[in-house]
């Protein structure tokens, strides 16, 4: 579901780290950890029209990193196709 469709980007896991007091270069006595927990990091995923090579249009998911990659070609929007049908 979370899934770039182009270079199969999921999340991944990690911890999430909880700490509390000063750090020492600050005066303390330093920082302690209270809780780790696990969390995710989600893909930066957007859902665009993509034009296929064989002319279908879709809206699927795509990672930013390959829209600004230029790995996919965005649909042309309805508006600008029914001005140019129209002239």
């Amino acid at each position: 579901m979370r899934t770039c469709v182009i270079c199969h980007k999921k999340p991944l896991t990690g911890n999430s780290i909880a700490r509390r007091g000063l750090a020492k270069k600050t005066g303390g006595i330093g920082k302690k950890i209270t809780g780790i927990t696990r969390r995710r990091f989600f893909p930066n995923l957007q859902r665009v029209k993509v034009l296929f090579p064989n002319g279908t249009v879709r809206r699927v998911n795509v990672c930013v990193s390959c829209l600004k990659a230029g790995k996919i070609k965005k649909a042309p929007s309805r508006r600008l196709v029914e001005v140019k049908a129209s002239a």
